[in-house]
């Protein structure tokens, strides 16, 4: 994998790259996506010579994993062949969005057929999955138009079809059809074969609530957070039953300003039961809320950044770690690969912290057979 072949070749990478090629490639980096401006003026001024600064972006380019690692040899390649080729490096595969589905190579091992602590998953449970994908882009009041979440649609459109889900897609809904989908979603007629779902939402929000396509200051169109557990829960869709729902939010808790970036926060200037008594012996009592697991994009209170050319941070960090590591790693060591990458989140004042929140979890989900 490209953050091991940076690994492998760090000391000589530090010891014969050139300071103009740091800048170089430092600028090509922030282009992709792969740094922003923050990290690229700390590796600049917090490292007083030419071997710390390489030293500093090479540690941090292959802590974001394998597809930032892949773009900077690429890069590398293309500003010095001679140096590339003295490293001993060799070409990665492209970047290019696909839905090929990721190759396991065997890598979850066999274990995991009989393994208790880990949810069950089959070649043939992989063939039933499916995703629900809402993304509110263009509102009613276009003030409050997402900018740059197209990328995210279709970053994670293609992301779940290379999990192998089948993915139902939303746009552009009210706080109200968000709801209907959802519950026309618990009803799909292949959630009784799949091993899992996810739910990915993405748009305006505030604490508890994603905001419709209809909101403004006077008119609250909300949808609470809360009905996704309600709607995809035991009572109102028993065919999830034991099987992890995996939910990704990206939207704002709370009011923010953007600057460069774009806050996902609806009013920032920039374009920044009750007990049952059991009768029969027959009824079954389970769980009213289990197996879940959700990411939201920023703790409470704050708000979530989106780039107008490259889409969300969070969607464009987990496309990345699940591609590289999804293979390997259980959900919930995804999920904090993805926080983990924004430690480094270093934007002027801005800081998000992704939040994983309602785990259920009560063992341990991939999203490949053993093979």
């Amino acid at each position: 994998m490209a953050d091991k072949e940076l690994s492998r070749v760090r000391v000589k990478f530090v010891e014969k790259v050139s300071k103009d090629m740091i800048k170089q490639l430092l600028d090509d980096l922030l282009e992709d996506g792969v740094l922003n401006e923050g990290e690229k003026e700390s590796i600049i001024e917090e490292n007083t010579n030419r071997g710390d600064k390489a030293r500093a972006l090479i540690d941090l380019v292959k802590r974001k994993g394998n597809v930032p690692s892949r773009k900077m040899i690429a890069h590398l390649k293309d500003r010095d062949n001679s140096l590339f080729s003295e490293l001993g490096l060799k070409d990665q595969p492209n970047d290019e969005p696909s839905t090929k589905p990721i190759q396991t190579s065997g890598a979850t091992g066999k274990e995991k057929l009989d393994n208790r602590d880990i949810y069950p998953v089959s070649e043939d449970s992989t063939r039933s999955r499916v995703a629900l994908l809402i993304t509110n882009i263009k509102f009613t009041d276009e003030k409050m138009n997402r900018n740059g979440a197209e990328k995210d649609e279709e970053n994670m459109e293609n992301l779940l079809k290379s999990l192998n889900y089948e993915v139902v897609k939303h746009s552009n809904l009210t706080g109200k059809e968000i709801g209907h989908s959802l519950v026309e979603f618990s009803k799909h007629p292949k959630l009784k074969q799949t091993d899992s779902v996810v739910v990915v939402i993405m748009s305006h929000g505030k604490l508890g609530a994603i905001l419709g396509k209809d909101s403004t200051d006077e008119n609250q169109d909300e949808f609470p957070i809360n009905d996704i557990y309600k709607h995809l829960g035991s009572h109102n869709c028993p065919a999830l039953l034991d099987k992890p729902k995996i939910i990704i939010i990206q939207a704002c808790r709370g009011g923010g300003k953007g600057s460069v970036l774009v806050s996902d926060g609806p009013n920032t200037a920039e374009v920044c039961d009750e007990e049952e008594n059991i009768e029969e012996d027959l009824v079954q009592c389970v769980h009213k809320e289990k197996d879940f697991i959700a990411l939201l994009s920023c703790t409470p209170d704050t708000v979530s950044y989106r780039q107008k050319d490259l889409g969300s941070f969070l969607i464009r960090y987990i496309v990345d770690e699940f591609k590289s590591s999804a293979p390997q790693q259980h959900i919930e060591e995804l999920f904090r690969k993805v926080m983990l990458r924004f430690e480094d989140f270093k934007i002027q004042t801005k800081r998000q912290m992704p939040t994983k929140e309602r785990c259920t979890l009560t063992r341990n989900f991939y999203f490949f057979p053993a093979s």
